[in-house]
């Protein structure tokens, strides 16, 4: 280590050298750890105000027998060995670089505290230097900002200009072009980063213990709602081959990889729709495509590729028909009218077929099934099964009760409240002249596909 030299005598001073101290530092901690330390006063009171003010004549004790050549140090167990780094640190010749004094972020951390405590000025400098071109960690990070920069004063601006919030222009910036490149289709090599996009923008819109990153203006709707639009008409472009020839699709294996991955950024967005309440225009042109993509994956098939592409294909029909189902989105009855007796039939149809591979085959599927997704979909079925008018609800029930499928989706639910409804319809609606079952049943008829299986 470097060491000063006495200005005066120019005699080189080193920590801990009894013949030429003329103070000694005593460091205590109330676990009774006490230390001596043989300094000197020209160096403590040069570089650091509270040895300058404790050493000084002004101080109340100075008159005190040995007071001026005894200071002592009260700090916790924790915290000793850091005072006893900054003693060695004063001793030490300025050269512009202490990089290799500190011994790691936390280490400086500690040695910070303890500097901006006895008011020691250029090692809180260097300190803070040290520590702005330094990585942190997490825990280091919040270290600083609760325990040390609250002491820091004016010095604290330096340390924090990583932490500072950012402008609303330049996050809206960062959000446009990662929407961009999370709903493209990169190379295989770039995934990794897609993802990584994708679970930061879905973070910066999450409500947790803080509030979203970003507000939903709109220029951030517009642009997502572009950007889904494009990943639809691509999707739908892909299927477009297949609708008049399902089979097809089990023999392209290139087609099915990136149909995969486009039913994943579909799902993707509609989640990041939802959180921007701008969910409305997919799930029109979700409901009127709907009959295309059904005839497009409507393949019997065991391989397990074209399989996971009907599981996707159900996963993002989920979301959409749980928007509806909730009032999410608000579409007039025939189109909800339509999506049930398209859909619903579909996924009985499928979900057997899905359990039965999974089920049966001896090896692990190559695609993971989400447990929650039927649940789902049987909730959002019932909501929507009991949104309809009472004449449709009849005709679905009627078809569920005697289809070989009736364990899924389980209806049991709309048939009892239908029951429910129907007995007590005369007492509960007389005296309401403009309801009667004509008007209702003119309003429940609309064309719809079959229910049948």
């Amino acid at each position: 280590m470097e060491i000063n030299a006495n200005k005066e005598t120019g005699v080189v001073c080193n920590i801990g050298e009894k013949s030429t101290s003329d103070v000694v530092v005593r460091i205590r901690t109330q676990e009774g750890r006490d230390e001596w330390f043989y300094c000197h006063s020209q160096i403590l009171v040069e570089k650091s105000k509270y040895f300058a003010d404790r050493l000084s004549e002004k101080w109340p004790t100075c008159q005190i027998l040995d007071s001026r050549h005894c200071v002592e140090v009260y700090c916790q167990e924790s915290e000793f060995n850091h005072h006893v780094s900054l003693l060695r640190l004063l001793y030490v010749i300025e050269n512009g670089s202490m990089t290799n004094r500190w011994h790691g972020v936390k280490n400086a951390l500690g040695i910070l505290q303890v500097a901006a405590e006895l008011e020691c000025e250029q090692i809180v400098h260097d300190c803070v230097e040290y520590l702005e071109a330094m990585p942190w960690e997490e825990a280091e990070e919040e270290e600083i900002l609760l325990r040390i920069t609250p002491r820091l004063g004016a010095h604290a601006e330096l340390i924090l200009a990583r932490l500072q919030p950012v402008n609303p222009t330049a996050i809206t910036g960062i959000f446009l072009s990662a929407i961009r490149f999370a709903t493209s289709s990169p190379s295989s090599c770039l995934n990794d980063l897609k993802s990584s996009a994708q679970e930061q923008l879905e973070y910066m819109l999450t409500e947790d213990d803080d509030a979203p990153l970003l507000a939903a203006n709109d220029e951030i709707k517009t642009e997502v709602r572009n950007c889904s639009q494009n990943l639809l008409e691509r999707f739908y472009g892909l299927l477009e081959p297949f609708v008049c020839d399902p089979m097809g699709l089990v023999l392209d294996a290139d087609k099915l990889l990136v149909i995969h991955s486009l039913l994943s950024d579909l799902a993707w967005v509609s989640q990041i729709l939802t959180k921007l309440d701008a969910l409305r225009e997919f799930v029109q042109s979700w409901v009127e495509t709907s009959e295309k993509i059904v005839k497009a994956v409507e393949v019997k098939t065991t391989d397990s590729d074209v399989l996971e592409i009907i599981v996707k294909v159900i996963e993002v029909a989920s979301k959409v028909l749980e928007a509806i189902a909730y009032g999410t989105v608000i579409l007039p009855t025939s189109k909800r009218l339509h999506a049930v007796k398209l859909w619903l039939p579909f996924v009985r149809r499928k979900k057997p077929l899905v359990d039965s591979v999974t089920a049966n085959d001896n090896d692990t599927p190559a695609f993971k099934m989400d447990g929650e997704l039927w649940q789902s979909l049987e909730s959002a079925f019932v909501s929507m099964v009991l949104a309809l008018p009472s004449g449709d609800q009849a005709d679905i029930l009627t078809d569920w009760l005697r289809n070989e499928y009736i364990r899924y989706p389980d209806l049991t639910e709309a048939f009892e409240v239908w029951c429910y409804r129907s007995k007590v319809a005369k007492r509960r609606l007389d005296g309401i002249p403009s309801v009667t079952n004509s008007s209702i049943m003119l309003k429940s008829s609309c064309q719809a596909p079959s229910l049948s299986s």
